[in-house]
């Protein structure tokens, strides 16, 4: 496997008035956690990748994120939320249960 962890961040954007993931601060979720793993020193080769993704169909959960390779499901509200997925899930391998989707 090319990395440990690779975090799949829904962006989904729809114009027909229909709700997303984009509609709420998925963007900024993604900008912090890309930008939170590369200043921990945790990205790059066999470490931690974090990608945009298209629609994860799950958009009245929005924002998600799934984190593979457990296949981890999560909605996120704020960088908190984020910040505590990095340190328990990715750092000390245990998934935030209070955020994750079933």
């Amino acid at each position: 496997m090319s990395f440990s962890h690779h975090l799949f961040f829904c962006l989904n954007q729809r114009s027909n008035g229909e709700d997303c993931c984009d509609r709420h601060n998925a963007f900024a979720l993604f900008e912090y956690a890309k930008n939170r793993v590369k200043e921990l020193g945790l990205s790059g080769p066999g470490k931690i990748r974090v990608n945009k993704a298209g629609c994860l169909d799950r958009c009245a959960d929005g924002p998600v994120m799934v984190v593979y390779p457990q296949g981890v499901w999560y909605t996120l509200v704020d960088q908190d939320d984020v910040e505590e997925i990095i340190q328990s899930h990715l750092i000390n391998g245990r998934p935030v249960e209070r955020l994750q989707l079933t």
